[in-house]
């Protein structure tokens, strides 16, 4: 049986956050081959309009880091079965510099949205009796890196968020876990190339080999399509026991 036969989620609705590109983009497309109902929910109204049409699901608009619109999310999508916490961003700069308001918005983003979508998606998650919360953290959620004093924090918390998701959602039919990739070809990542080639003093077109993939023992940028594979296995039959985990997808970046 092939992986797309194997995964059927027919019948079950899948939020995607930060879905109108990149990863996001990824994991809604996979998901929409499964057979899920996707909702696609991003800032960008264009993009998750785009997006939804791609892949023939629904477009919210929602900026996440507003907390009200936050918890309001699963209850305008009416009922989520699968919950992919993806959206994200990201500022690179030394500690003594980091701006506190950006410090404050990347966690507000990335880690207390997460949780208010959680808090408001397990209620239907737990009547059915089943769930799949999958929550895109990095490498960066398991190791530090210098100049990202806020992504690393946020990650953080969204690992021990995700473990105690697991444990409370077990006895319901409800897991969580983590995916751990590295540098993915996104957006995100292009966007830090510049900030990363000022913080480090080199130019920007030596950033990828001696910045980005130095602890790597692949050196190549991960593709999105990956993760959403991954993903999808953590939504399939034979992950109903991968629960509380932490999957690295990082060229062995975390092995040393």
């Amino acid at each position: 049986m092939d992986a797309v036969a194997a995964l059927d989620l027919s019948g079950r609705t899948a939020l995607v956050t930060g879905a109108a590109g990149g990863i996001g983009l990824a994991c809604a497309e996979r998901l929409a081959v499964a057979g899920a109902k996707v909702v696609v929910a991003d800032i960008s109204a264009e993009g998750a309009h785009a997006a939804a049409e791609r892949v023939g699901g629904t477009a919210l608009v929602v900026d996440l880091s507003d907390p009200d619109q936050a918890s309001a999310l699963p209850h305008r999508v009416g009922g989520v079965d699968v919950l992919v916490n993806n959206a994200g961003l990201q500022h690179v700069a030394p500690l003594h510099e980091f701006p506190v308001e950006t410090f404050a918005l990347i966690v507000r983003l990335m880690l207390e949205a997460p949780f208010r979508l959680i808090r408001e998606s397990l209620p239907h998650m737990y009547e059915r009796g089943w769930g799949r919360i999958v929550n895109v953290s990095s490498a960066h959620g398991l190791r530090a890196s210098e100049f990202k004093a806020a992504y690393v924090s946020a990650k953080h918390g969204l690992e021990g968020l995700s473990k105690v998701t697991a444990l409370e959602g077990a006895p319901h039919g409800v897991t969580s876990n983590c995916v751990n990739p590295g540098y993915v070809r996104t957006p995100l990542v292009e966007k830090q190339i510049a900030g990363q080639a000022v913080a480090h003093g080199i130019p920007e077109d030596e950033v990828v080999a001696k910045v980005l993939l130095e602890r790597s023992a692949v050196k190549r940028l991960i593709e999105p399509s990956e993760v959403a594979e991954l993903v999808a296995y953590l939504c399939s039959p034979a992950a109903a026991s991968v629960s509380g985990a932490s999957l690295a997808m990082d060229g062995g970046w975390t092995a040393r």
